[in-house]
């Protein structure tokens, strides 16, 4: 990690893995949607509507990762003080809340035909809006201030104490009575997904995270130009203040 908080290596890295990352996001985002959309059977009982799954569903896995890689940034700027730390953060907040807004939107349009209703105030759909207003949070913060230094050390505070939503969001379906649907990929047992359907969730997932990764780097690159570009502008200002006193007391 030391390594990879100089800018300028990072710049070179980036710049090298930025075109096989949105190739693959192309690819694979076009594979799964062909798969997820015309491939795939409908559902027995959710019908068409199953197929908002292959959206909806790594939004929300795209949504919880990037609110923990949010707060694993806010802790190596505060504790390690991590060079490129508050660059990736301010990077990466808004294109997590795209994906929690999107899992919001697609939860709804799923939770129409199936529950009856756009939006109950179930745990699951509760603690995900509480994640977007978190990334929404995170976002103001690190604008709230003249000081970028300071508005990055609040909104790192703020992501670091806000990760406690993320275990909650992904157990609430087992810890309260929820309208929502329990976990159906688990690690210790086997989906209960057939695997004509899991093969393009799969798909999607690893295209989306793909264009996650590809979209976090091309931010935190523009930020980084920014961020030099500004130094030299101070840099040009202060030399040539620096310069007026002495051209005044020229003479004729």
């Amino acid at each position: 990690m030391a390594s990879l908080a100089n800018p300028t290596r990072f710049s070179r890295l980036s710049a090298k893995a930025l075109p096989i990352l949105l190739t693959l996001a192309g690819v694979l985002i076009a594979a799964g949607l062909w798969l997820g959309l015309i491939a795939s059977p409908a559902d027995y009982q959710q019908g068409e509507s199953v197929r908002i799954m292959y959206i909806h569903v790594p939004a929300a896995w795209l949504a919880l990762f990037g609110y923990t890689a949010l707060a694993a940034c806010g802790l190596f700027a505060l504790v390690w003080k991590h060079a490129l730390a508050d660059v990736l953060a301010k990077a990466i907040a808004p294109v997590g809340a795209a994906f929690a807004a999107i899992t919001l939107v697609t939860g709804s349009l799923w939770g129409k035909p199936t529950w009856g209703t756009y939006w109950v105030w179930d745990a699951r759909l509760t603690s995900v809006l509480i994640l977007f207003f978190l990334y929404l949070g995170h976002i103001a913060l690190t604008r709230a201030f003249e000081d970028e230094a300071r508005g990055a050390r609040a909104a790192g505070i703020l992501a670091i104490v806000g990760v406690v939503n993320v275990p909650i969001i992904k157990w609430s379906v087992d810890w309260w009575s929820t309208l929502h649907q329990p976990a159906s990929i688990t690690r210790f047992a086997a989906p209960a997904i057939d695997p004509s359907m899991l093969r393009p969730l799969f798909v999607m997932a690893a295209g989306l995270f793909a264009y996650f990764f590809a979209v976090v780097i091309m931010r935190a690159r523009a930020e980084l130009a920014a961020r030099k570009a500004r130094a030299l502008a101070i840099a040009v200002a202060g030399r040539a203040d620096l310069d007026v006193p002495a051209a005044a007391g020229r003479p004729a």
